[in-house]
């Protein structure tokens, strides 16, 4: 008897790639989880200071929590038109300015990660301090996973509180770890697809 063409050219090519998906996710996962558990074991203490530049609250919070860890560089990735007013900030809390690094590749959350991923990993950083706001946490975290972990790189979350915005949705953080794992596997964010978004 032979098999419906539907079941021949639908439902086995679907079943089929669903398969590939789901032990390329498992895999992936199984990666990410090695490399972070690698990362917390031998780097227990964050090396850098990383602040996801998006409002001047977040700066002028990671200036003073800066103080309190006052042996580590921080990254300060964002708009380069912003950058004499970070500059100033960070001066007006007593930052020297040589632990200051300014990156400007970033244009969203995703590309926060995704800019300084391989560079912190050549520069043999392992973990790392995150600053970000109370409401964008959960977002950033989820990224900061996929994309810092896959290349070994363990997260310290240190939440600045910003705002009373809500919390971001769970349609949007699902999105940008969807766009982590396209950069993870093609070296791509999805980022140019935005036209509401520059490149600097």
């Amino acid at each position: 008897m032979r098999k419906p063409a539907f079941l021949k050219w639908v439902v086995y090519p679907l079943v089929l790639t669903l398969a590939v998906v789901v032990a390329g996710a498992l895999l992936l996962a199984g990666v990410v989880i090695v490399k972070l558990s690698h990362a917390w074991r031998e780097v227990p203490a964050p090396q850098v200071i990383l602040v996801l530049e998006g409002d001047t609250n977040r700066v002028s919070f990671a200036a003073e929590f800066a103080r309190s860890v006052p042996n580590l560089p921080i990254w300060i990735s964002g708009n380069p038109g912003g950058e004499q007013l970070n500059r100033s900030i960070f001066q007006q809390a007593g930052i020297a300015p040589q632990r200051l690094h300014f990156e400007f590749c970033a244009s969203d959350t995703v590309t926060h990660f995704t800019c300084n991923a391989r560079d912190f990993a050549k520069a043999n950083t392992r973990h790392v301090y995150m600053v970000t706001s109370d409401q964008h946490i959960p977002r950033a975290k989820a990224i900061a996973t996929l994309v810092f972990g896959s290349h070994g790189i363990a997260v310290t979350p240190v939440s600045a509180t910003t705002s009373v915005m809500p919390p971001e949705s769970l349609l949007r953080i699902i999105r940008d770890c969807v766009r982590s794992v396209l950069w993870i596997v093609t070296g791509r964010t999805g980022a140019s697809l935005n036209p509401k978004i520059q490149p600097h």
